[in-house]
């Protein structure tokens, strides 16, 4: 689901590391904690740097959050007080449907880089997505699964991983 954009009003401009601009409706980009709090700490709606977010993470924040602001929307009832909201079963449906579409094509690079944007930006419900999505590849498997899987490195000396086990052994079980 598609959020319509504000054309001027109720619109922020965004500009990303990589200097592209992004103009979003402010109801959507407030779910973005960060930005919520900048626009309330200075006053103004004036464009915002943000340059620790590339613009193609910005960009897929950014899809997330008209999303998280269309679901707010839908619970409401709409814009229109006369519209009845939908049944909460097709509200689940609704971001479940959403959710594992905005996550199934994303790299394992992407899903990292989506991870830091959303941190920074401050979007929790992204941000538990993302960290969801990584669990669930690893669950079930082995530490050296996990570290082929990430490209981690072993840093531990044999002596300091068996130490590391044996005081860690509830988590070996």
């Amino acid at each position: 689901m598609m959020r319509k954009r504000d054309d001027e009003k109720g619109a922020v401009k965004l500009h990303s590391s990589d200097s592209q601009e992004f103009r979003v409706a402010l109801d959507a980009i407030e779910q973005c904690q960060t930005i919520k709090n900048l626009i309330e700490d200075s006053g103004t709606e004036s464009a915002i740097p943000l340059p620790n977010v590339h613009s193609t993470e910005l960009a897929r924040v950014i899809v997330y959050c008209e999303h998280l602001a269309s679901v707010a929307d839908l619970e409401k009832g709409g814009d229109n007080s006369d519209d009845p909201s939908p049944g909460q079963e097709v509200i689940t449906r609704i971001r479940k449907t959403f959710t594992d579409d905005f996550i199934i094509d994303l790299s394992q690079e992407d899903v990292f880089q989506l991870i830091m944007a959303a941190n920074y930006l401050n979007v929790k419900p992204l941000l538990d997505l993302l960290c969801g999505h990584v669990a669930k590849m690893i669950k079930g498997l082995s530490t050296e699964e996990i570290r082929q899987e990430f490209k981690i490195k072993n840093d531990f000396t044999p002596e300091e991983e068996e130490e590391v086990r044996r005081e860690n052994q509830w988590a070996f079980d």
